[in-house]
């Protein structure tokens, strides 16, 4: 199968799964991030929860981890949007 042809379904378990590489530092701060939908045209939209969602660090968090862990393991993903960026 081609990578272009994977369902939404199949593009946001990668998703989770990159994720999940991530997951265990953010929550050693109390905090998260929750996928909020992949779009059709492979847009991420992404929510910053827990001690992350108001944390003034969220926005290099995003760049330096969850940024980089799905361009690395989804580069099927166009763009990553969070709702609630500092």
């Amino acid at each position: 199968m081609n990578t272009l042809d994977l369902t939404t379904k199949e593009l946001t378990r990668k998703v989770e799964d990159s994720l999940d590489s991530i997951r265990p530092y953010l929550e050693a701060d109390g905090g998260n991030i929750r996928v909020l939908e992949v779009t059709s045209d492979n847009i991420l939209r992404l929510e910053f929860v827990g001690n992350c969602g108001s944390c003034p660090m969220s926005t290099m968090t995003f760049k330096a981890g969850v940024e980089e862990a799905v361009k690395r393991l989804v580069p099927e993903i166009k763009a990553i949007e969070v709702t609630n960026l500092i």
